[in-house]
């Protein structure tokens, strides 16, 4: 776990191939008004290995405990992590959950029919193959010719990075087979009662931006927002001070007690494409 700033407190958890660190800048974007508490989830780091007994519950122990730790009341979940930060409201009062492209699936919205192959490959020690069969599956990249896609894959395995993304292959399928396993109507989240936000880029596959309006009507306090130009990797890579935003101007709604100043440019896209005011449901 990384620290930083002073305030109330946030809890930021990583998606998948991801690590603390990669969340600098959206912690400093937070730092501020917020003391930001980046999990380094297990498999990952100098963090615990993950043992042999994995699911989604195990990560959101972790969470919960750095909540116990840390007194933070407000967590943040990117894509798997967004999946993980929704379990630890099911089970733990939040004064708020924020996720961004939450890894759900909602009547088989999410196709990991990719996954054995990715399997296959990674344990034969073909990670390039596998790493493009990923980029394929998951649709992460507008690009789907497979000699572009292997390219791509070899420069991310062996350019600067690669070595760490390497060693976070092996816990996708685990990740993965959760989203799978997890897939059903969503009406399992209907015992979130934390203020949530839900959001998501433009640019993203619809399959993770479309179950936002779905959850945002199974939570009895969430909302949702399509942020305009941005992708999965907006808190990660390419947006971070925007996502930091979005979720400082959620906070501060919530001490509002739910009041909407909508001179505040708190706009986003529905998926229809219409530039609508955040949503309520």
């Amino acid at each position: 776990m990384s620290s930083t700033g002073a305030g109330p407190g946030v809890v930021v958890v990583p998606g998948n191939n991801r690590r603390a660190h990669h969340y600098e800048r959206l912690a400093r974007g937070l730092a501020g008004v917020h003391a930001v508490h980046v999990v380094e989830r297990r498999g990952r780091g100098a963090s615990a290995p993950r043992g042999t007994a994995y699911s989604v519950e195990t990560e959101a122990d972790d969470v919960l405990a750095v909540m116990e730790h840390t007194g933070a009341r407000v967590v943040f979940g990117h894509s798997y992590g967004g999946l993980i930060a929704l379990h630890v409201g099911m089970r733990e009062p939040l004064d708020a959950l924020i996720a961004y492209e939450p890894g759900v699936s909602i009547g088989g919205s999410f196709d990991a029919s990719w996954l054995d192959a990715f399997t296959e490959q990674l344990g034969g020690g073909r990670q390039v193959a596998a790493m493009a069969t990923f980029l394929k599956g998951t649709g992460l990249l507008p690009f789907r010719a497979a000699p572009l896609l292997t390219a791509i894959s070899f420069l991310m395995l062996r350019g600067s990075g690669g070595r760490e993304t390497r060693d976070m292959m092996p816990t996708t399928p685990a990740e993965i087979g959760e989203i799978a396993r997890l897939d059903s109507d969503g009406s399992r989240y209907a015992g979130i009662a934390a203020r949530t936000l839900l959001l998501g880029g433009e640019k993203s596959p619809a399959y993770l931006t479309g179950v936002l309006p779905q959850l945002a009507t199974i939570l009895p306090s969430a909302e949702y927002s399509i942020l305009p130009g941005l992708d999965h990797n907006a808190p990660d890579v390419n947006a971070p001070d925007d996502i930091a935003q979005q979720i400082r101007l959620h906070l501060v709604r919530g001490e509002r007690h739910g009041y909407v100043d909508h001179d505040s440019a708190e706009y986003g896209i529905h998926p229809a494409g219409e530039r609508v005011p955040i949503h309520r449901d």
